[in-house]
């Protein structure tokens, strides 16, 4: 209610003798189909019980939250594995559906998204060393050089009792920058080499990585002993830390055995087939551009 000086906030109740008692309940009436009044006890009962002063709500359904912690030592992976084959064994009604939420929401959410983002990254790597050697096939050359640094990471982790947690999997995408670098100085100089020099595939890239040797192997170190103190190091936030370097070590270390002698290796065979194309496309315009036989009449 509004004056010329002051509003009044006005809430229309019943009086404290109707609802202060149940028994007034069966003084309600309400209108029947018929239009004529109906006494709610007629229809419909009540009766004092006890019941919860509150009920949680998820989304628009009444839930029931069951917090846990873990051990020492148990990944949080394993805890959300186990929980989940617990509901399925209880065998709950249909009409009960189960979620996790908090932490462990998050970490569904991550594993979720997570190869859409190593996608996204391995996609972007690929176009971009396109445009740089303007080639569709050099490009998964160098890509081919990363399941060797993942691997290496994955063995790391398992060897050092250490979880794929989120820092891990950021220690792998950085993995595919650094790793991919080894293919890049053999490839880069074995292309140079077969263009300037007018040498084969094979002897160019035995010359790259005989050349190409010392800097893979010394940006490579450099790189490992820079993780080092992440892998090593102690005090606040040095859990948070660990499986960076971890990753970047172990990818490393694999990397290196391997990409040494695969990278030459997946250079000539899609080297061969990428003359193998140029040749099957070359014969597709020479027979395009020669002129079809005359016909000879007798």
């Amino acid at each position: 209610m509004y004056t010329s000086l002051n509003q009044y906030h006005v809430v229309m109740e019943a009086s404290p003798e109707y609802w202060q008692n149940p028994l007034f309940l069966s003084q309600i009436y309400v209108d029947s189909p018929a239009g004529q009044q109906v006494p709610l006890s007629a229809f419909a009962k009540f009766a004092s019980t006890t019941a919860p002063l509150t009920v949680t709500h998820q989304g628009l359904f009444p839930s029931v939250t069951i917090s846990f912690n873990l051990k020492p030592g148990v990944a949080l992976g394993d805890a959300v594995n186990a929980a989940t084959a617990a509901a399925a064994k209880v065998g709950l009604p249909a009409t009960i559906q189960t979620a996790f939420a908090g932490t462990a929401q998050a970490y569904e959410a991550s594993l979720a998204t997570e190869p859409i983002l190593i996608t996204a990254a391995l996609l972007a790597v690929y176009i971009i060393l396109a445009m740089l050697y303007e080639s569709y096939i050099h490009p998964i050359t160098i890509i081919s050089s990363l399941p060797a640094a993942s691997v290496g990471a994955l063995l790391a982790l398992q060897l050092t009792h250490t979880d794929l947690s989120i820092i891990a999997i950021i220690g792998i995408i950085l993995l595919i920058g650094i790793v991919k670098k080894n293919a890049i100085m053999m490839i880069d100089f074995a292309l140079a080499a077969a263009r300037n020099e007018g040498k084969n595939s094979y002897d160019s890239i035995v010359e790259a990585c005989m050349l190409r040797f010392r800097p893979i192997l010394m940006t490579t170190m450099a790189a490992l002993l820079g993780a080092l103190p992440l892998a090593l190091g102690t005090g606040t936030g040095s859990e948070l830390r660990r499986p960076l370097g971890i990753t970047i070590i172990g990818g490393l270390i694999m990397s290196q055995l391997l990409t040494l002698y695969t990278t030459p290796v997946v250079y000539l065979y899609f080297d061969s087939l990428q003359h193998w194309w140029d040749g099957v496309h070359a014969r597709k315009r020479e027979d395009a551009g020669r002129p079809a036989a005359a016909a000879v009449r007798i």
